[in-house]
């Protein structure tokens, strides 16, 4: 009785939208109708389809260098709130500050400031850095990074600040009455304890980045496409429900099978450096 709840909640919003989209995927869009003769064609057209593969190599390579930029600069703020910081609570809510406003307004703001006449042109301008505006920050691979960096940072704190917060403060004790350094003892000590949470904090960011269309398409441009937007378009202007549910399901795949190598590859990582 009392797994029913979690029974029910896997059953309906994971389960049953997996199945549906297994299901179209196996189906084909004709002109006005959709037949349902099962057929592997999706998979061959997605499979070899040379802009597909583009795509999701550049979204799984976007992704990755996401994750690894708001992990990096995640994990010293993380590191001074639980470690350094008096009023704790004061820099978590600090960090939630972000949500306060919706994610679209946020990408918008960043539009605003790394636009041609953006905030940031002007001011470098106005102090006589540059002449002209640079073109670079604005509707590329940078400007999707950034902006996504930007979005997913307090996901990244949050699980490396609880993983911080369970460590033993006796432990480093430890470490320094054997004579470590502070920098050794965080080698030996501080960040094998972390691993847990930044694996938990990569996978929060790796994963949602793949799937996200709205960053590229206000800030990526045509060189800042991710392989969502092309899922979005079989599903909205093309139509073919059947192919965006391949895409959808070789996308998924994909992100979990390097979700997959990263857990391995940190855990064994994790475990030499002990």
């Amino acid at each position: 009785m009392l797994s029913a709840p979690a029974t029910l909640y896997v059953g309906f919003l994971v389960a049953a939208p997996l199945v549906i989209l297994v299901v179209y995927s196996m189906w084909t869009q004709t002109y006005v109708s959709i037949e349902k003769t099962p057929t592997l064609a999706n998979y061959r057209e997605a499979f070899f389809d040379p802009l597909v593969r583009h795509l999701m190599i550049r979204s799984i390579l976007i992704a990755a260098v996401v994750t690894i930029a708001t992990v990096a600069l995640a994990y010293p703020i993380a590191y001074f709130i639980a470690l350094k910081a008096r009023r704790k609570t004061l820099w978590l809510l600090l960090i939630t500050i972000p949500f306060w406003s919706s994610y679209l307004l946020r990408v918008f703001a960043w539009k605003l400031i790394l636009g041609f006449n953006g905030v940031l042109n002007s001011a470098l301008m106005a102090l006589g850095l540059i002449d002209t505006p640079l073109t670079f920050l604005l509707y590329n691979e940078f400007a999707v990074v950034l902006t996504l960096a930007h979005a997913w940072a307090p996901f990244a704190i949050l699980p490396i600040f609880v993983s911080l917060q369970k460590i033993d403060p006796s432990l480093l004790e430890a470490a320094t009455d054997l004579g470590n350094s502070a920098f050794e003892s965080f080698l030996r000590v501080t960040l094998p304890l972390t691993v847990p949470g930044i694996i938990a904090a990569s996978l929060i960011i790796f994963i949602p980045t793949v799937g996200d269309y709205v960053t590229p398409s206000l800030v990526g441009g045509s060189d800042g496409k991710m392989i969502a937007n092309l899922i979005q378009v079989q599903f909205g202007a093309a139509n073919n429900w059947p192919l965006g549910a391949t895409m959808s399901l070789l996308a998924m795949l994909s992100v979990g099978f390097v979700a997959l190598v990263f857990v391995i590859s940190a855990t064994g990582l994790g475990r030499r450096i002990r």
